[in-house]
């Protein structure tokens, strides 16, 4: 049995700094009332949950939801590294699709601390070990320095890029630029201040030729959700059916970071473009058809390596798609209209279903400001290393 897949509500939180946000059970209540709200159905009519959170104890998503209803429906914990929400709404999604379930919700939140990413397990194997030995062998004076994995990670990526094929550190400062100019727009992002790329290339250098501060995404605390049902539990609730999911895939990582050992194939360069292929081989469409995509730029080298990835240009074409503007309104592809996580904020369980939020929007013509002219797909793409990609195809009822 395979049901068509409704996205029948979505809410989101506005993002904000650690320590000026609610609790993650405050904000997680309030994302899911909202995509309740926004569906207009009442939680009892929901049949299962799935709730994505990389900091927090277990049971943190039946805390975050008990205020919402007690209907005792299962509620299943998620964590996907920054694919979490996404992987919360794969869940969702294929639940619906197989008929195990008619309508669910999936949730996301998450309640960051300051500074860098860290583990909070230090007696015990780090899952990303490998990767981090990739990583410190393929930077070692960077290492050696004490840049923090997150940043030797994707900056190491981007240098790869650079020395590949040329690509200029403008170039990366040109999509946070662009990013900023996007999130002027949103009201839910947590920067809004436009800056130039002059402005991000003469910000504090935290990796020296390859990234400066605002290159980064920051530490983000908020919450997003979204109500998932069939097209037969639409119709039989008055429901809105002009937003499917028309197809989805999560991969996770193949031979290539290990025999390669290229900082691009650490980043997720194969799961993403094997997942964008099956994406696009169920839908039966191509990377041209899409004119809006929300995508995993935790750091600007992240969504240049992923323009290649999703096949908007070929590779080693990224810069260029940058420089003729075609990432942005009026080009081919805007990408990140609602400023990405460089300006949105990133806060890990959540990222996934933000980027259902402003996608959701964009189908249904009600983004406003953010809003894309003629938008009937919209692809989205959410990356946690160590590793998973999920892909997802939206397109109108």
């Amino acid at each position: 049995m395979s049901n068509n897949v409704v996205v029948a509500g979505v809410g989101m939180i506005p993002f904000k700094k650690p320590g000026q946000s609610g609790t993650y059970i405050e904000m997680g209540s309030e994302a899911a009332r909202m995509a309740l709200a926004d569906a207009g159905i009442p939680y009892d009519l929901v049949q299962q949950a799935y709730v994505g959170y990389v900091y927090g104890d277990s049971c943190a998503g039946q805390a975050a939801l008990y205020p919402v209803g007690l209907s005792q429906i299962p509620v299943v914990n998620v964590t996907n590294n920054c694919s979490t929400g996404s992987t919360a709404l794969f869940l969702a999604r294929q639940a619906v699709e197989s008929g195990a379930v008619e309508c669910a919700i999936a949730l996301g939140f998450e309640q960051m601390q300051p500074g860098a990413l860290k583990s909070h397990w230090d007696d015990r194997p780090a899952p990303l070990g490998p990767f981090l030995d990739i990583t410190n062998a393929a930077n070692p004076e960077a290492a050696a320095a004490g840049i923090p994995m997150a940043l030797l990670q994707f900056g190491g990526a981007g240098k790869e890029h650079m020395e590949k094929y040329g690509t200029k550190m403008e170039t990366f400062a040109a999509i946070r630029a662009k990013a900023s100019r996007h999130a002027a727009n949103n009201p839910l992002a947590i920067f809004r201040k436009v800056v130039t790329t002059e402005d991000v290339m003469a910000d504090q250098m935290i990796w020296p030729g390859v990234m400066t501060r605002l290159m980064a995404c920051p530490p983000t605390c908020g919450a997003a959700a979204a109500v998932i049902c069939s097209e037969a539990f639409a119709k039989k609730h008055n429901i809105r059916t002009d937003v499917r999911i028309l197809a989805q895939s999560m991969t996770t990582d193949s031979p290539k970071p290990f025999e390669t050992r290229s900082m691009i194939e650490v980043v997720g360069s194969s799961m993403a473009k094997e997942a964008a292929r099956q994406v696009y081989e169920k839908a039966g469409v191509s990377p041209s058809d899409i004119k809006v995509a929300e995508m995993h730029d935790c750091f600007a080298h992240n969504e240049l390596l992923t323009y290649e990835a999703l096949g908007f240009c070929p590779e080693g074409g990224a810069e260029k798609f940058v420089l003729d503007g075609d990432n942005t309104y009026g080009g081919k592809v805007v990408t990140n209209p609602s400023g990405g996580l460089l300006s949105k904020g990133h806060p890990l369980g959540a990222t996934g279903l933000a980027q259902c939020y402003e996608l959701t929007r964009q189908i249904r013509g009600t983004a406003e400001a953010t809003q894309v002219d003629g938008v009937s797909l919209a692809l989205q793409h959410n990356l946690g290393l160590g590793g998973a990609c999920v892909v997802t195809l939206y397109g109108r009822g």
